[in-house]
């Protein structure tokens, strides 16, 4: 902790490092519509007075002292406020309640963001991701889910079988968006022949296909007498 002679040498220290006389600090004091004259800045470099608060901030932000703390070598422990007495104290408040006045030394609060929460469908008979399912459009149930879950997806389905692994997990909710077309590539939900399936789409000369990502399972080959529908794109 600083003891009262260390406190002159910094500001004496300070001023010089600005090439400043006692007298020019006078007058940048003066400024800031504190009345100090040269003589006391003299007294405080000689450590015969403190400056008062007001003056103790005005010096700091002229000689450029940003951390008053470390520059002055100010303890933080609370047992070196109760050894104060009760002017001590209350002279430790008072640059407190200035500080929080000067509004440079608050501490910033985290913000914290409140997502909205919303309702979406989970379809209770699972989406195949092996032999295939049909997608029961009639039961389903609610849930609430937040920002973990993509603001694009619409209903969830849960995957059945290990044919998309390891994306995709056996009994794992994937979360779906409602378009009729996938890109090359695209992961989304189908209805095949009167079942339900997650696959990745693909399209070539050949005609489509629905890939497994588990390289045990065959291409589905959809046919020209086959009836496929999209029930929409795996977005989480």
């Amino acid at each position: 902790m600083m003891i009262k002679k260390d406190f002159g040498s910094i500001i004496a220290n300070k001023r010089k490092e600005r090439r400043l006389s006692q007298p020019q600090l006078a007058a940048l004091l003066c400024e800031r519509g504190l009345d100090v004259r040269a003589h006391s800045i003299s007294k405080w470099e000689k450590n015969v007075n403190l400056p008062n608060v007001l003056q103790f901030f005005a010096l700091c932000e002229i000689l450029e002292i940003s951390d008053i703390n470390r520059t002055f070598q100010i303890g933080t422990d609370e047992k070196l406020f109760s050894k104060l007495n009760d002017e001590g104290q209350a002279k430790v408040l008072d640059y407190m309640n200035l500080l929080v006045k000067i509004g440079e030394y608050i501490r910033e609060e985290p913000i914290i963001y409140q997502f909205p929460r919303r309702t979406l469908s989970l379809y209770d008979l699972p989406v195949s991701a092996g032999t295939g399912q049909f997608l029961d459009s009639d039961r389903f149930s609610e849930i609430e889910v937040g920002d973990e879950v993509s603001s694009s997806a619409d209903f969830g389905v849960r995957v059945c079988g290990d044919s998309m692994e390891p994306l995709y997990l056996d009994e794992q909710i994937i979360w779906i968006h409602k378009q009729e077309t996938l890109k090359e590539g695209e992961i989304g939900v189908f209805f095949l022949d009167g079942d339900a399936y997650v696959k990745k789409y693909h399209q070539s000369d050949s005609g489509i296909q629905l890939i497994s990502l588990n390289k045990k399972y065959a291409p589905i080959q959809v046919t020209s007498g086959s009836t496929l529908k999209t029930f929409g794109k795996v977005v989480g």
